[in-house]
Formats: C-alpha cells, sequence, structure tokens
C-alpha cells in the first residue's frame, strides 16, 4: 500500500501544481460598453422614456396590436418580456395569458419595474411581477416560462452569451423565443440604428442558435419596416 501511495503521489503532486498556475477563466466582456448607461442611471426618469418610447414615430407603437397577434399568447400561458421598459407589452400579455398565465415584467432599471408593477396593480391585473435583472442574467426561475418576448431590447445585450443561457434556462423545454430587432443594414438602415445597434440580422441569430435554440418559421409584421422579426425555440 506504501508503495501505491509512494507512486502516486508526484502525480498528486504534479495536478496540484497545475491546479495553482492555471489562472482562473477571464471575466466575460462587454460586446458593447456603455450601451446601458442611461438605464442604469439611478435617476432615471420613466416618463422620459414613455414620451421616447410611445409615439406614433416608433413603429414598435402603432403596431402593437399586430404585434400582439403575431406572439399568438395562449391563456395560461407563463411570458417573460425582456426589457420591459415602459410596460408597452408587459400588460396586454398580462390580459392575453389571463388570471391563470403569469408574465414577468424584467428589466434592468428598477424604475422601470416599479412604473410597470403600479400600473398592473391599477389595472387589477394581479398576473405581473417585476423582476430586476443583472447585465448578464435574466433573473428567472428555472423552467418558469413558456414564451420569453425581446422587443427592440437584444441589441441592449452586453454579455449575449451569458444573457441567452440564463433565458436558455428560464424557458421551459420546447418555449419559445420572438425577438424583434432593427434591421442593421449598410445603406439601408438609417444612421442611429448603424451606429447604435453593433450588429446585423445574420449575427444575432447566430448567437442565439448558438445557445441552444433553434430558429422556425416566423411570418412577419406587414407595418414593421425598421425592424424585423425572428422566432426561437428551445432546444
Amino acid at each position: 500500500m506504501n508503495s501505491i501511495l509512494r507512486c502516486a503521489l508526484p502525480l498528486v503532486l504534479a495536478l496540484f501544481a497545475a491546479c495553482k498556475s492555471t489562472p482562473p477563466p477571464a471575466p466575460p466582456q462587454s460586446v458593447k460598453p456603455g450601451i446601458n448607461k442611461d438605464f442604469l442611471d439611478p435617476a432615471l426618469d420613466p416618463q422620459k422614456f414613455v414620451e421616447r418610447f410611445e409615439t406614433e414615430s416608433r413603429e414598435i407603437f402603432t403596431e402593437r396590436a399586430a404585434i400582439l397577434a403575431m406572439v399568438g399568447l395562449k391563456s395560461g400561458q407563463r411570458v417573460a418580456d425582456i426589457g420591459a421598459g415602459t410596460g408597452l407589452f408587459t400588460l396586454p400579455f398580462a390580459e392575453a395569458v389571463g388570471s391563470q398565465g403569469h408574465v414577468f415584467a424584467v428589466d434592468i432599471a428598477p424604475a422601470f419595474v416599479e412604473r410597470i408593477e403600479t400600473m398592473a396593480s391599477e389595472k387589477g391585473l394581479r398576473n405581473v411581477e417585476g423582476v430586476v435583472c443583472a447585465e448578464d442574467n435574466v433573473r428567472l426561475p428555472k423552467a418558469s416560462v413558456d414564451v420569453a418576448f425581446v422587443c427592440d431590447t437584444y441589441h441592449h445585450f452586453e454579455y449575449p452569451a451569458q444573457t441567452l443561457a440564463s433565458l436558455h434556462s428560464a424557458l421551459r423545454k420546447g418555449g419559445e423565443l420572438v425577438v424583434i430587432e432593427f434591421h442593421r443594414i449598410e445603406g439601408v438602415s438609417r444612421e442611429w440604428c448603424m451606429s447604435h445597434v453593433r450588429a446585423g440580422q445574420e449575427v444575432f441569430v447566430a448567437e442565439i442558435e448558438a445557445a441552444g435554440f433553434e430558429r422556425i418559421p416566423q411570418e412577419q409584421v406587414a407595418g414593421l419596416k425598421e425592424n424585423y422579426v425572428v422566432r426561437f425555440r428551445r432546444r
């Protein structure tokens, strides 16, 4: 027995030395540093964003009824509105899934989450739950969601691989992810999109597929010109 220990000791010591010399993994790097600066401001005023987001000049706002119909929620489903913002879709989602359903209003800005919870309470919607997420984690329970909705928010994922991993965990097997995002096409998209949105549709789709999702057929919303829709299923 002692001879076995003597033979094994050098290997154990070598493994220990290798572990000590191996540096810890580098922290994930932001793909767009500073893009969430405004939303991380403790003094954020939600009303200013209501005036910016909920206006007839924004096609997401004018086409909100068509978008709701496209998502196709059913009574009793559990939905995550990722980057819920001013709550433009959260409350209609809550009405669509009914009292037996549930909607997580997920946002990085506590002021947005608080506003949505207040609006839901005033409307008597008891199926809305606010969640203040992290920059790299949606902070939802495992297998808690049937549908995740990400509207004009994916380009704000500073750590897309980590955020998508947490979203994949939160979705039930076979659950769906609906993404609406700005086109970023050289010579076509306006300058704001080219400078603000870090990549085009092909890059974003590849990132999402690499995170364990498969793309499924999805018709476009006719009124959306500056935005596109892609739908995925959790593998």
